[in-house]
């Protein structure tokens, strides 16, 4: 009877510990568990690390690399903005007014754009980076924007090694990419043809990499250079991130129609600084440039 009622108590012991988790199989006592909380965490895959911004403002514009400018490296005849004088005139009244415009209204980044091709826009891109060095109380910011060619970079006769697209995805900090001419004026440039410009464009990298830009070089001025208003959708996509667009049209080719639909449809993204004909054969008279001035 002991026997019985000794062996009944240790099966009620049993099935007790088995409810409790206690026992592994066979009867004995299961190892003690660790709280929830002192248990290992599972292996977590951690975001990459940024790169870290520089301590100051004018570190960062002394990290930049020099834009090369020796003689021989890019087309004089084109640029001619980069001894001054009298072949600079037409392009230091254009940046002047434009910074006119600019102060005048609280503009900071300004598009230049063109209805179509071979309006001049780039080339005058490259001459208002000169035309900018000048003025050494500003700091701007040159951006070639138009992804699908490397039209800037190829006047400047720049070789490189990353584009702009790499800078607005992230993979490259500008830090690395871009160059510098003297102390005032940054230019980013275009190795080649970018992959899915408009998208690129149109995505949140892209004003969030302008953000940055601003944050980390402090620029009173950011010039863009953009693709033909009429060839792409590109310019539909970004031109919201700009505080105004400044049209060129080349003189005797852009017509007058034409000038009308690319000014409305930019007015519908962003506000028009104004348009500037371009490539004009008559420049005597009353808005020639004196040569006795020079």
């Amino acid at each position: 009877m002991e026997r019985l009622q000794a062996a009944i108590e240790k099966a009620r012991a049993q099935r007790e510990a088995t409810g409790r988790g206690d026992l592994r199989a066979g009867g004995e006592p299961a190892p003690a568990r660790a709280p929830e909380a002192e248990r290992a965490a599972p292996a977590t895959t951690q975001p990459p690390v940024p790169p870290a911004a520089p301590a100051s403002v004018e570190e960062a514009w002394r990290a930049l690399a020099p834009l090369e400018t020796r003689e021989g490296t890019f087309d004089r005849s084109r640029v001619v903005t980069h001894a001054g004088g009298r072949d600079a005139a037409p392009y230091d009244m254009l940046r002047t007014r434009m910074l006119q415009q600019a102060r005048k209204n609280g503009w900071r980044r300004i598009a230049l754009v063109s209805p179509h091709s071979a309006c001049g826009k780039t080339t005058t891109a490259a001459n208002l980076i000169f035309a900018f060095g000048r003025q050494h109380d500003l700091s701007t910011l040159v951006l070639d924007f138009d992804l699908r060619r490397a039209g800037l970079s190829r006047l400047l006769g720049q070789s490189l090694h990353h584009g702009m697209e790499d800078v607005i995805e992230g993979r490259v900090p500008f830090s690395e990419h871009g160059l510098r001419l003297g102390a005032n004026v940054a230019v980013g440039l275009n190795r080649g043809p970018s992959r899915n410009p408009s998208e690129l464009l149109q995505s949140r990298r892209a004003p969030e990499a302008l953000d940055a830009l601003e944050r980390d070089y402090a620029p009173d001025v950011v010039l863009f250079d953009m693709p033909a208003m009429l060839a792409s959708d590109d310019n539909y996509g970004f031109l919201r991130n700009v505080d105004c667009a400044l049209m060129l049209a080349a003189a005797e080719q852009t017509s007058m129609d034409v000038i009308d639909v690319a000014e409305r449809e930019i007015a519908e993204l962003t506000d028009v600084m104004g348009i500037v004909l371009n490539k004009c054969r008559y420049t005597e008279g009353i808005y020639g440039y004196e040569a006795g001035y020079y």
